[in-house]
């Protein structure tokens, strides 16, 4: 299992829009020079960032900015808005298990709880870490390099 890239991709655009708002317009242009990824990956981050009300976008002269106070945008938030999880779950059962196997009779059994014990592990732990925890790193590590 892996989270993809989005997850990363916002939280770089996040720290991208708190450090440099006052001195730059952020467009999907701007963010996307710092990521290093096209323009359009960035495009539709900020979308899914904005239908979950954690960015807004001004299009044309605006650029983007973020829509809450950092201490109340947890990975949780972030995690929520821009992975493709269905339905809420984490973990994809896979389909068709053989109902004359005993095994593959069985293994919803077996697994759900289990997985569903993970998920809120996981769920637990996103919550805990927020974007000022995030800023905070990143401008201390840029205050480092400008030592």
């Amino acid at each position: 299992m892996q989270i993809s890239s989005r997850f990363t991709i916002a939280i770089h655009i996040f720290a991208c829009i708190d450090t440099f708002e006052k001195e730059y317009k952020i467009t999907s242009d701007f963010l996307a020079s710092s990521v290093n990824v096209n323009p359009v990956i960035i495009r539709k981050i900020l979308s899914q960032l904005k239908s979950a009300g954690l960015v807004e976008v001004q299009r044309g002269s605006g650029g983007a900015s973020i829509a809450k106070p950092l201490e109340e945008i947890s990975f949780l938030d972030i995690y929520r808005a821009v992975e493709c999880v269905e339905n809420g779950e984490l973990f994809h059962f896979h389909e068709n298990t053989n109902c004359k196997c005993p095994v593959g009779r069985n293994i919803h059994n077996v697994l759900d709880s289990k997985l569903v014990q993970i998920q809120g592990a996981l769920e637990d732990e996103l919550r805990k870490i927020t974007l000022a925890d995030v800023i905070k790193d990143t401008q201390y590590y840029i205050a480092k390099e400008n030592e």
